[in-house]
């Protein structure tokens, strides 16, 4: 672990495992861990169930293209509401609780996430998702200057552009781009399964590591679907902005990021054909 020391790692933890008590606590006690041997986190957070939840209740709709939320301007509120007034400051608190420096901000605060409109494409057509956005910039001195002062910045995937528009961003891809941006030592896509497989059904078909050649032929083959697409997709941007190495990590898992770091569980994005071994410690 001592090699790790000053080091950064952005760590996107999912909304589905903040349900998982157990698994909450150890993500706070291993975050206290990391940092006591000098590693520098930053935190991006989730916070799709609880979204879900509160579009129903207003009898709206959750409807997903490619992996991401249309948002209109009712589910906009809603997200802006959940991620940046309810889940960031949860978080935060709970870290603040266990004795860290945790602060939880937004991306709208000191225009720390800056984007625009984004659209996907269904084959050749163009498709408006509503205030989905993606990011163009980050606030790195801001970051920095937290980090050097031996802060956890915990931040809500809540992106502005320059007329003040508001933007739901997914978190995969904020945490991404904010892990490119510092080029960190390692970005952790904490989920709720255990990786990738090439057939979710079977077990046996975990991959310790995926090429990024390997995660396009899947997505267009099929392999690859749903909200996995702008997870992969944004594992692949984070590794060619300049992060040095990208995680995805079973959060179910009693203390899976320590185990990351240790043992190189869950599937090793790389650029190119390696081999990751990965054991678990019972």
């Amino acid at each position: 672990m001592n090699k790790y020391e000053g080091k950064t790692f952005v760590i996107k933890y999912g909304g589905s495992i903040m349900s998982n008590d157990t698994a909450k606590k150890a993500f706070v006690e291993d975050v206290a861990f990391m940092t006591s041997v000098g590693i520098k986190v930053v935190i991006v957070h989730g916070g799709g169930p609880l979204i879900n939840k509160w579009v129903k209740k207003i009898g709206g709709e959750n409807k997903f293209i490619s992996g991401l939320r249309v948002t209109n301007h009712e589910t906009m509120e809603i997200v802006e509401m959940v991620l940046s007034g309810n889940i960031n400051k949860r978080v935060s608190s709970s870290l603040s609780i266990r004795g860290l420096k945790a602060i939880g901000v937004s991306g709208k605060d000191s225009n720390l996430i800056k984007a625009k409109k984004k659209f996907v494409y269904e084959g050749s057509n163009k498709v408006d998702i509503g205030f989905v956005g993606e990011v163009v910039n980050v606030n790195t001195a801001l970051l920095l200057d937290l980090l050097n002062k031996n802060y956890i910045p915990v931040i809500s995937p809540i992106g502005s552009d320059a007329e003040g528009n508001s933007y739901n961003i997914n978190a995969d891809y904020a945490a991404a781009y904010i892990s490119g941006a510092l080029k960190a030592e390692k970005l952790l896509i904490m989920t709720d399964i255990e990786g990738v497989y090439t057939d979710i059904n079977d077990s046996s078909t975990l991959l310790s590591s995926i090429t990024k050649d390997e995660i396009k032929e899947y997505i267009n083959d099929g392999v690859i679907n749903g909200g996995m697409i702008p997870k992969l997709e944004c594992c692949v941007a984070a590794i060619n902005n300049g992060t040095k190495n990208v995680h995805l990590v079973d959060g179910r898992e009693k203390h899976s990021l320590l185990l990351n770091i240790i043992k190189n569980c869950g599937t090793k994005i790389i650029a190119a054909k390696g081999v990751n071994k990965c054991q678990k410690i019972v």
